[in-house]
């Protein structure tokens, strides 16, 4: 059994990691999917004592890359090696929706002997199976998916199947849309035990001052929002994945 935990501050890691987070996934901007994190944060959060994996992402949108995306991808994946991380978290496609082998490689190779995880840009590929296949023979150890929907608890029925195609070759981590109210249907309609949440809460900035009406470009959310991981949540989490998986 095992909880993985989203976070893409230094206060998200600590609430995380003092509440029984079995390991840390650690990005930035986490409110637009996620994309790389400077090496001062990954240096940071370390310090906690918790197993890290990175992901590196250049970019919001598709996973279709360009040539200096990827070299900025395989300087980052570089950096995380000497830095000493747990592992990287990675994923690329073609433009007709295949993992790009060859891209992936070259990135897995820069990555060494650190753990890799394949993120949900393996929702998106055109063939689940397939997608499998490619990454037990790239070298991943683990594919964090929400079964090719939108939650995990709707893509339960895909999440079977992976499993048993999977054969223990590599692990299926479920994603998206796992929290207290989600986690015990997924437990009952799926054979996995690798999850991964960010549990993450609004919280109101301590800002006195205030310029309304002034936007910083995320339609999404308030300029005096903040989103920090959910310790109680966390916690909840961790004690129902325990007496499951006594």
């Amino acid at each position: 059994m095992l909880l993985e935990v989203c976070v893409d501050s230094y206060e998200s890691a600590k609430i995380a990691a003092e509440h029984g987070a079995d390991r840390l996934e650690l990005c930035a901007n986490l409110l637009i999917g996620g994309t790389s994190p400077s090496p001062f944060l990954i240096e940071a959060v370390q310090s906690l004592g918790v197993p890290v994996r990175v992901l590196l992402r250049p970019r919001f949108g598709d996973f279709l890359y360009t040539p200096m995306e990827l070299e900025l991808l395989r300087r980052e994946v570089e950096s995380c090696r000497s830095l000493g991380v747990d592992g990287v978290v990675l994923g690329v496609l073609t433009a007709d929706g295949r993992l790009d082998r060859e891209a992936l490689a070259t990135l897995l190779d820069a990555a060494g002997p650190l753990h890799k995880t394949l993120h949900r840009a393996f929702d998106v590929c055109r063939d689940p199976f397939e997608g499998l296949e490619d990454a037990v023979a790239l070298g991943f150890d683990t594919i964090l998916t929400s079964g090719q929907r939108a939650t995990a608890v709707e893509g339960a029925d895909l999440l079977r199947q992976l499993h048993t195609a999977a054969s223990g070759r590599i692990a299926l981590m479920a994603g998206s849309g796992v929290n207290l109210q989600t986690l015990p249907r997924l437990l009952a309609e799926t054979p996995l035990d690798t999850f991964h949440l960010s549990a993450k809460t609004t919280v109101d900035s301590p800002m006195v001052f205030r310029r309304e009406g002034v936007p910083m470009g995320l339609p999404m959310a308030g300029e005096y929002d903040r989103f920090y991981a959910d310790g109680a949540v966390i916690a909840q989490v961790k004690a129902l994945l325990c007496r499951s998986f006594p």
